[in-house]
């Protein structure tokens, strides 16, 4: 797979291999110099494209596993909540016929026995 070099990385290669010029340095030897600069340009920007990518997904997983973590989190929290309102829930249903049973038998109108 080849990459196609951007002539802004070309030119500075290019002014990269002439500012580190010997004398006596032929022409094809500047230009081999500048493609070589050219090609560890595009290699470190290969790599960082890569860590910025890892980065990015570590980033991205940490992010799922903290929101799976505050939703199991506040699942865990609304069950106990659940259970005890249905239990106050027939509680107050058991004590409201209570109190109504209550009041007929204290009315006369429930004969018990």
């Amino acid at each position: 797979m080849t990459q196609k070099i951007s002539t802004e990385v070309q030119a500075e290669s290019t002014r990269i291999a002439n500012g580190i010029k010997k004398p006596g340095q032929s022409r094809e030897q500047t230009k081999l110099i500048a493609a070589g600069i050219e090609k560890g340009i595009a290699e470190y920007k290969k790599q960082h494209k890569a860590k910025s990518r890892q980065l990015d997904k570590q980033k991205k997983q940490k992010i799922r596993a903290n929101a799976a973590a505050a939703e199991q989190e506040s699942n865990v929290e609304i069950e106990p909540k659940q259970v005890g309102a249905s239990r106050l829930a027939w509680a107050l249903l058991a004590l409201s016929w209570a109190g109504f049973a209550g009041y007929l038998v204290q009315n006369g109108v429930l004969v018990i026995g």
